[in-house]
């Protein structure tokens, strides 16, 4: 369906080297696009851009720490001039550390909020020129449950979380006229390395996830990739400024 057809673009996912980035990385690379994974793991990298080119796509890796804004901007200069244009972003890079609120040091509520905020806006500020030049663009950007929801372990990961899907809209207002929508997706609880360290450090953790989601299982990083299709595509032109739940139900149920 030519709505959805990516062919000819180029997507940068940021922590598409593995979870829910790579979920997304690989719809993005089935419906066509060639695909710019950033990250700093390259070891890890180079199993996701197997996996990408097993799909049949153009793939190559760019490393970058997200918590430093002029290597997100050096980053996006980089990706814009191998591969001629930018045309989808995905903010998917991010961290938690969890501890109650009176434990976090200075330097840990930071770096939290340098990699999931800060990181975020300085990515898509770097992208804004490019998507400009290609006539217009996508923005997606990875917000949680947390945009919505207090938890007692995560005050600077919440805080992050709960200002990107703000950020969203801000973005969305400002260059809805330069044909750049800007969306956020809030994921559930999705079976992922992040989410399984939650599961060892916080107890009774996977018997409520499984109790209050509708679906009754957690989520898997490849539910990702038609969300990621969708937001990166014609089919959303319409669709901007908005945070979708992407949660089994999680956020809908008692």
């Amino acid at each position: 369906m030519k709505l959805f057809d990516l062919a000819g673009k180029v997507a940068l996912v940021t922590g598409g080297n593995g979870g829910i980035g790579l979920g997304m990385a690989k719809g993005l690379a089935e419906a066509g696009a060639t695909i710019a994974v950033a990250a700093q793991n390259a070891a890890k990298a180079e199993t996701a851009m197997a996996e990408l080119k097993a799909l049949g796509a153009k793939a190559m890796f760019f490393a970058v720490d997200v918590a430093k804004e002029a290597d997100c901007r050096a980053m996006i200069a980089a990706v814009a001039q191998k591969c001629g244009r930018l045309d989808i972003l995905v903010n998917c890079a991010g961290i938690a550390i969890r501890k109650r609120p009176e434990a976090y040091t200075d330097s840990e509520w930071h770096r939290v909020i340098d990699v999931n905020l800060t990181g975020t806006f300085a990515c898509s500020q770097a992208a804004f020129p490019e998507m400009q030049k290609a006539g217009g663009g996508k923005i997606i950007n990875i917000g949680s449950m947390m945009s919505i929801f207090g938890g007692p372990l995560s005050a600077p990961y919440a805080a992050s979380k709960g200002a990107v899907v703000q950020l969203t809209k801000s973005l969305a207002v400002a260059w809805a006229k330069d044909n750049i929508q800007v969306n956020a997706i809030l994921p559930g609880w999705i079976d992922t390395e992040l989410t399984a360290s939650a599961r060892q450090q916080m107890e009774g953790l996977n018997e409520r996830v499984l109790s209050r989601t509708p679906v009754g299982r957690w989520g898997q990083p490849r539910e990702f990739a038609g969300i990621a299709v969708f937001l990166a595509s014609a089919a959303s032109d319409f669709v901007t400024g908005t945070a979708i739940p992407v949660d089994g139900g999680f956020s809908v149920s008692g």
